[in-house]
């Protein structure tokens, strides 16, 4: 699946896949060299231990060039007084009768538990585009899906320093 990702995101992907080719990588590999030169690699954890964080890192990097070649760029300035990209919207969540403040991300720097939101997700594909006192529906799955009222829409969206996932 193609990700959907800003400049800014695949701006910070080829600055991590260039310090892992330039930095991680070397030290990997001197690390490797230096286990390897203890001796006997039957029973040598260093050299294990060494190779497995030299073919982590050298899986990362693939996984990072494969994302960035089937990237769909998307932007993320969002239209007038619509919730888009980047922006921070606080939610009424009817059934709970709780209001949330939630930051719209694209998909690499989702994470509910510091409340960004996907454009991927549910939440986030049923209230991109809508204004500020839309009622949205959400659809969860086919057998459930709730409603959320928007109380406002902040254009400024938080901190810029927003860190892309890793594993």
């Amino acid at each position: 699946m193609a990700e959907r990702l800003t400049k800014s995101d695949i701006e910070k992907i080829e600055k991590e896949i260039e310090y892992r080719k330039l930095v991680v990588r070397k030290e990997a590999i001197e690390a490797v060299k230096e286990a390897r030169a203890q001796g006997d690699l039957s029973e040598n954890f260093e050299y294990y231990a060494a190779k497995k964080d030299k073919n982590k890192n050298e899986s990362r990097i693939r996984y990072l060039e494969r994302m960035l070649k089937t990237a769909i760029v998307v932007s993320d300035e969002s239209t007038g007084d619509e919730a888009g990209l980047n922006n921070l919207v606080e939610l009424y969540f009817e059934e709970d009768d709780e209001t949330e403040t939630y930051k719209i991300v694209t998909s690499i720097r989702g994470n509910s538990l510091q409340g960004k939101i996907s454009i991927e997700s549910p939440l986030g594909k049923a209230v991109i585009g809508h204004k500020v006192n839309d009622r949205v529906y959400v659809k969860a799955n086919d057998n459930f899906g709730y409603y959320v009222v928007i109380k406002s829409i902040d254009k400024s969206g938080g901190d810029e320093n927003d860190n892309i996932r890793s594993f």
